[in-house]
């Protein structure tokens, strides 16, 4: 059996999960979210007191700690590391950073069935964090390299057996700043929707059982955005 407490504060949202796997039963997925912008601070580790709470499992009994690595609010990833380092630490646990842009696409997977997903969040300074995904398979497959750029530099992958392209995240509030073909291949989007610990959960859980936990002191947030050259990207120069 296999435990995991992931948590995140990358966005307006606050949330934490715990997702505990058995070889012999369905897994069980518990967790907390809320719309809480500027309280990540008091509201973050009542919720993982809670969702330990509710799967009565002691900090102990856990086998590593995941968090959304970003990118996201710069302040909010501070948190968010700040916090699942702590708890690793004290617990000597692995921990496992996950992208804020891959729970995004495998929040609107799950919810809605979507299979082609671009997600992007709004980055201030008039560029968009952006990537694409294909969750044929269940989990989010990369097609576009995370990266950030201008909303008008997005291009989306080519081809994809006729499925349509879905946009997620805030990112997509500036469709009317990309480009026609863009707007035009992406079939509806949900600037709403925000990334949550539940998914990071079940991201994270492949890594937890290949022994690919990293230890609390590399934990580190991706900003994507070269903090002191602001360095931009464009669709051909993603890595």
């Amino acid at each position: 059996m296999s435990i995991l407490l992931a948590l995140d504060a990358s966005s307006s949202a606050c949330s934490a999960a715990l997702l505990r796997r058995r070889p012999d039963a369905a897994d069980e997925l518990i967790s907390r979210f809320a719309l809480t912008p500027r309280e990540h601070t008091r509201r973050l580790l009542p919720m993982v007191d809670e969702v330990l709470a509710d799967a009565g499992v002691r900090p102990a009994e856990l086998d590593a700690i995941a968090y959304g690595h970003g990118p996201g609010s710069f302040t909010g990833l501070r948190i968010a590391a700040g916090a699942a380092q702590g708890l690793a630490y004290g617990l000597d646990r692995p921990l496992i950073g996950v992208s804020t842009l891959a729970a995004l696409a495998l929040g609107a997977h799950r919810r809605h069935g979507f299979r082609c997903l671009a997600t992007a969040l709004d980055a201030r300074m008039g560029e968009i964090y952006v990537a694409a995904w294909d969750c044929a398979q269940g989990l989010p497959a990369p097609l576009l390299d995370e990266a950030v750029m201008a909303p008008e530099r997005l291009r989306l992958p080519a081809g994809h057996d006729g499925q349509a392209w879905v946009g997620v995240g805030s990112g997509w509030n500036l469709l009317s700043q990309m480009s026609a073909e863009v707007q035009a291949g992406v079939d509806q989007s949900l600037p709403e929707m925000e990334a949550a610990a539940a998914e990071m959960a079940l991201l994270a859980m492949p890594t937890l059982e290949e022994g690919r936990g990293l230890p609390a002191h590399l934990a580190q947030p991706v900003y994507l955005r070269n903090e002191v050259a602001w360095k931009k990207m464009n669709a051909g120069e993603v890595k």
